[in-house]
C-alpha cells in the first residue's frame, strides 16, 4: 500500500480534511495525495506559494517573518501551515519550504527543507530536515514522502 493510500485510509478513519501549502515542491504533495482514487473525500485544497509575495498574499505569511528568518525557515513553515488551515476547510495542513537545488549557501544548504504541520485545536509542529545535495528531483521526492509521513503520523496519533 502506497503512502498516499495509507494517508487516505487514515484521514477517512479520522474524518479529516487536508490542505497543503507548498513552496519547493510546487504542488507535488497535492499531486501525490490526489493520485489516489477517492482522495476528494479527504483533500480540500493545495496552495502553491513559490514566491514570497504568494506566501504573503495567499497564506498570510508576515513580511517581517520572511525578512527576519528567510523563506526557508521553520518560522515561515509554521505561518504557511497555519495560513493554509485558516484559509481552507481543512482540519489538518502540511507546509513545506526549502532549497531543492542546485545551489544554496553556507547558512541554508541545498537539500534543507522546513516542514510545518497545523491541526485544529493543536499546537503547530515544525521541523527541519537536511536531505543533503542529492539533486533537485530527489530532494523534492524525499520532501513529498516526508510530508505524507508527517500527515499519516498526525492522523494516527
Amino acid at each position: 500500500m502506497s503512502r498516499a493510500d495509507r494517508l487516505l485510509a487514515a484521514a477517512r478513519a479520522r474524518g479529516a480534511l487536508l490542505a497543503t501549502a507548498e513552496s519547493c515542491t510546487a504542488g507535488l504533495i497535492a499531486g501525490a495525495i490526489t493520485e489516489v482514487a477517492g482522495s476528494s473525500d479527504i483533500f480540500d485544497r493545495g496552495f502553491v506559494t513559490y514566491s514570497n509575495v504568494a506566501k504573503r498574499d495567499m497564506l498570510g505569511v508576515k513580511a517581517a517573518t520572511l525578512e527576519a528568518h528567510g523563506a526557508v525557515s521553520e518560522e515561515v513553515a509554521r505561518e504557511m501551515a497555519e495560513g493554509a488551515l485558516a484559509r481552507s476547510g481543512a482540519t489538518l495542513a502540511v507546509a513545506v519550504t526549502g532549497i531543492a537545488g542546485p545551489g544554496g549557501s553556507e547558512h541554508k544548504p541545498e537539500g534543507r527543507v522546513c516542514f510545518g504541520l497545523a491541526a485544529d485545536g493543536l499546537p503547530t509542529q515544525t521541523e527541519t530536515v537536511e536531505f543533503g545535495a542529492i539533486g533537485r528531483s530527489q530532494v523534492r521526492a524525499a520532501t513529498v514522502d516526508h510530508a505524507l509521513d508527517l500527515l499519516i503520523a498526525a492522523l494516527q496519533a
